[in-house]
């Protein structure tokens, strides 16, 4: 199988991501809303997905690059006539007491080399390329009309020549701005010229407000950047990814809809933005974990659309499919699912508005009343087999993983209880957490000195890895040395790369390893003393990035291809997370 690695960067404003491609392609776009359909969409259909592209004639070819620390691309492109320059970014920056974030993607072009000759095509679609859009030109613009709201292209190239579909001189530098809605009427060269300056500026101030260690900061400053832009900033919903189907392997069937907010993330993901001190970001996505608690009329779903929607229905839709792989899904059915440890990650986030004193007081009223809420959830499904961290769509079992998160969610709800002095809650959560204990112990094999997957099953998981980074093994026991010892024996793969589980499920045998329980091993490795193994996977890892540092969910072990969707948020917060461990443990040979 040839190796795989996904050619495009990405680009955003915490109002939308748009790709990339190494071909100058705007493959993925999707407006207004991350979860909105794509206008732009090449990455899952050629045809209906629509074009937005800057190509020579003939043959080229192309690199792409970041400018230093910010999250504006640079697609650099080399013909036979010359080299051209794509600068693309969506402006970002501080303005009126607020952030400007409008939905306008910015194309700058400008000659390098020679005089090079260019084509633009843009073509956008509508209701996942079911229609085009309906052409007008203006003055000095081309207006798609279709949506709810018309799409406007502004730009100084000719439109006659991008209308019929001609090749431009590129003589002078020139300029593309997409807009959504609010149509772009300023003069167009100062007004790109001073928004990519602004923009610049804000994103490397930003990094220069970030903490990061010395290890691994190039590593560490493109995944805070990669995450940073996966933040709804509106609501604080942060996003898996911005991509749907692209397959965990290539004709797997297993293609997802990633465009969601996924409440077990919180915990890993506030954790990543407390660890290189961005508490703005922390605060944003705090809220919406905690507006979704406290609204919650049932049970807490295992994901939400980037407004809090719980209706997130899933459906199949006529496209080709990346690589041909279909079925291609919009929404996803993991939304109807019992994922347990749900509540137990929503308490270990709350935990911090009583451990960080940013957080003010008033954010913490009613503080018994949610607290109780929660903590009933768990008493009403501790007990309870549940689809699991893995989403198992045909088996239910008391796994491992999400009595563990309810076990630590007490333990969180505990010192919560003590902070407001309510010891009736304290006791309730200190006997929840001992039923949880129960259930985990329940899943410990004494012959093969190891917890299983879930009670019952002989079947090993990398997320039970987790006993030990979350301290329910103590990191220097012998049981901790040899439990980590047997799930690697069975789900280590070669190059540092890590399986969940190796066992059949709903789609037959996982063929690709996971990313983040990757990273996962290599918290567990350091938590256990075995830091120079560490070190060693970790930069292992770093091997499995694309030309611009992004990484995938998942990673064929064979030849180090890219699958899943893309980039994959959590395989970020997993790298990010993993450095700051290692960076602790070498500084602090004592933290745990």
């Amino acid at each position: 199988m040839q190796t795989h690695i996904y050619e495009s960067g990405i680009i955003g404003n915490c109002a939308f991501i748009a790709h990339v491609n190494k071909n100058t392609d705007i493959s993925w776009l999707c407006w207004p809303r991350f979860d909105s359909s794509f206008v732009f969409g090449s990455l899952l259909d050629e045809n209906k997905g629509g074009e937005f592209t800057i190509l020579p004639e003939g043959e080229f070819s192309s690199r792409q690059f970041y400018i230093e620390n910010t999250n504006i691309l640079c697609t650099e492109v080399e013909c036979m006539e010359g080299i051209y320059r794509i600068i693309d970014f969506a402006p970002r920056f501080y303005q009126y007491d607020r952030y400007f974030r409008p939905l306008m993607l910015v194309r700058k072009v400008l000659v390098m080399s020679g005089n090079p000759r260019v084509k633009i095509t843009c073509r956008p679609t509508q209701d996942y390329g079911e229609a085009e859009l309906n052409l007008y030109s203006g003055s000095n613009h081309l207006q798609y009309y279709g949506l709810e709201n018309p799409i406007r292209l502004t730009t100084n190239f000719s439109l006659s020549h991008i209308i019929e579909g001609k090749y431009t001189v590129l003589n002078e530098t020139k300029y593309l701005v997409l807009t959504y809605g609010n149509p772009f009427e300023a003069p167009l060269v100062s007004t790109c010229e001073e928004f990519q300056h602004k923009t610049v500026n804000y994103w490397q101030q930003w990094i220069k407000n970030t903490t990061i260690g010395n290890m691994y900061q190039e590593q560490v400053i493109r995944s805070s950047l990669a995450l940073k832009i996966h933040q709804f900033e509106d609501t604080g919903a942060i996003i898996a990814a911005s991509t749907t189907s692209l397959p965990e392997f290539d004709q797997s069937g297993r293609n997802w809809d990633y465009r969601f907010c996924w409440l077990r993330d919180a915990y890993y993901i506030l954790q990543a933005f407390n660890n290189i001190g961005h508490f703005e970001e922390m605060e944003h996505y705090f809220h919406f974990i905690a507006n979704i608690a406290a609204s919650a009329k049932e049970r807490l779903q295992p994901l939400y659309s980037i407004t809090g929607d719980a209706d997130l229905t899933e459906k199949i839709i006529d496209l080709k499919g990346y690589l041909n792989n279909r079925p291609v899904r919009i929404g996803n059915q993991a939304s109807e699912h019992v994922q347990n440890d749900v509540y137990g990650q929503v308490l270990l986030s709350i935990l911090r508005l009583y451990t960080d004193k940013r957080f003010t007081y008033t954010e913490r009223q009613d503080s018994s009343g949610w607290l109780e809420r929660v903590l009933k959830r768990i008493e009403q499904t501790i007990d309870e087999p549940d689809a699991g961290i893995w989403e198992f769509r045909n088996l239910t079992q008391l796994h491992c993983y999400t009595n563990l998160f309810q076990w630590a969610g007490c333990q969180a709800a505990i010192k919560i209880a003590k902070h407001i002095k309510n010891f009736h809650l304290e006791e309730m959560a200190r006997t929840l957490s001992e039923r949880a204990s129960k259930h985990i112990e329940a899943c410990y094999d004494s012959e093969r000195k190891v917890y299983t997957q879930a009670v019952g099953s002989s079947h090993l998981d990398a997320s039970t890895l987790q006993l030990i980074v979350m301290n329910y093994l103590d990191p220097r026991s012998e049981k901790a040395r040899l439990h980590l010892e047997a799930v690697e024996a069975e789900l280590k793969a070669p190059g540092g790369l890590f399986y969940r589980y190796l066992h059949t499920d709903d789609f037959g045998k996982p063929e690709t390893t996971f990313l983040i329980t990757a990273f996962w091993h290599v918290e567990a490795l350091a938590c256990v003393g075995r830091v120079d193994e560490a070190v060693l996977q970790f930069e292992q890892l770093l091997k499995y990035t694309n030309h611009l540092g992004l990484l995938s969910e998942d990673v064929h072990s064979g030849n180090g291809s890219q699958w899943g969707n893309f980039p994959q948020a959590y395989s970020h917060v997993g790298l990010m997370n993993a450095a700051y461990r290692i960076a602790k443990k070498i500084d602090r040979p004592d933290f745990i």
